[in-house]
């Protein structure tokens, strides 16, 4: 992709104009937008099955990753009308107006996606539900309780000095547990310091609070068979040493890192797919770090690790 400043171009019939391409985002790697779009666009062949149908909250960088930042939750004005929204009717007294919807985008298909990338929207963050009529154009409005997902999801964050490699032992130790319960967990890195663990629940027709109960048992049971290395409440002088096991991220209000999204660090790494293999050899941070062009090889000579969580 040409690093011009302005550029019209079409996207499977759809017009786009892409903006302050030689603008680097990743000073350490001088990682351009031009590259950020390059990558979503050569990715999202195994990126977009499992964003497809799900609510997106955007985290932009305008001015990459040493600028300011903020989440993207609602339809920006300007929406082009080819990208795709759903709503959400939310509760919550801290949304802008309770008990009325609230408008967010669904990347679909590459032009919503190259479009949500040049918005310098670096990392891409969905829950665990997708809208029930979600291949049916326009999603209708969705309650914040009571929604199906089909995921389950276990965020392993380490407080140093555990690292990845701590969170490598944890999921370890937490595959078999799943396994009992007929989940078969499959993991990524968060593309920071954790790794996730994700289970298909789809055909157990579970609701978000009955997801998120069953993942607080489950970690809570771990916690306290690996007292010294597992904790699963949130309170930070707890977690010194240790591996949170996060369970709230599959409240339905909620959301996470999607596969294969970039991650605002230092180096453009992604939350990426890996085997249980790696997991288990991972023995340093470096053995499960993963930047964009490492992570455009291993799908191109693996496919997507996360397949088989799609229906």
């Amino acid at each position: 992709m040409p690093a011009a400043d302005k550029i019209a171009v079409q996207v499977e019939g759809r017009d786009l104009t892409l903006t302050n391409l030689a603008k680097v985002l990743y000073p350490a790697d001088k990682f351009t937008k031009a590259e950020v779009l390059d990558y979503y666009q050569r990715i999202s062949a195994v990126l977009l099955p499992h964003v497809e149908g799900r609510p997106m909250t955007l985290k932009r960088y305008p001015d990459g990753i040493a600028g300011q930042s903020f989440f993207a939750k609602h339809a920006p004005a300007g929406l082009p009308d080819w990208v795709r929204t759903g709503e959400i009717v939310s509760s919550s007294s801290r949304s802008r107006a309770p008990g009325e919807p609230i408008e967010y985008v669904v990347i679909d298909d590459l032009p919503s996606l190259m479009w949500a990338a040049n918005l310098a929207a670096l990392e891409l963050h969905v829950p665990m539900w997708r809208f029930p009529d979600h291949g049916k154009g326009s999603a209708a409005p969705a309650p914040e309780h009571g929604l199906e997902p089909d995921l389950l999801v276990f965020d392993l964050d380490p407080g140093a000095p555990a690292t990845i490699v701590d969170c490598c032992r944890v999921a370890e130790a937490l595959r078999p547990v799943l396994a009992a319960d007929g989940l078969d967990a499959l993991p990524k890195t968060s593309g920071g310091k954790g790794l996730q663990l994700y289970a298909k629940i789809a055909d157990r027709k579970m609701t978000a609070e009955q997801a998120s109960a069953l993942a607080k048992d489950i970690a809570e049971r771990l916690e306290g068979e690996l007292p010294r290395l597992v904790v699963s409440r949130m309170t930070k002088s707890l977690r010194t040493g240790k591996v949170l096991i996060d369970w709230s991220q599959n409240n339905g209000a909620k959301t996470t890192v999607a596969p294969y999204s970039l991650r605002a660090r230092e180096h453009p790494t992604v939350s990426t797919p890996v085997t249980w293999d790696e997991v288990t050899a991972c023995r340093k941070p470096a053995d499960l770090f993963f930047t964009a062009p490492d992570v455009l090889a291993r799908a191109e000579g693996d496919g997507d690790l996360f397949a088989p969580l799609l229906d």
